[in-house]
């Protein structure tokens, strides 16, 4: 995941008060995959396909 969308993530967590956790679950994955895919350690077609749900859960 590029820099700056991770970024815009994090951003819209704390705008929307929504922690890390809560979006994990909603995407129906654990936290520290969740983190890798922000980090960018994960970038294989499943993790794009979250990358996707994640925008359009916090619409980015």
């Amino acid at each position: 995941m590029p820099e700056d969308l991770s970024i815009k993530v994090r951003n819209e967590l704390y705008k929307k008060k929504m922690r890390h956790a809560e979006l994990a679950k909603l995407l129906g994955i654990s936290g520290p995959y969740l983190s890798d895919i922000l980090n960018g350690k994960r970038t294989g077609p499943k993790a794009q396909e979250h990358v996707k749900h994640i925008q359009k859960i916090l619409n980015i």
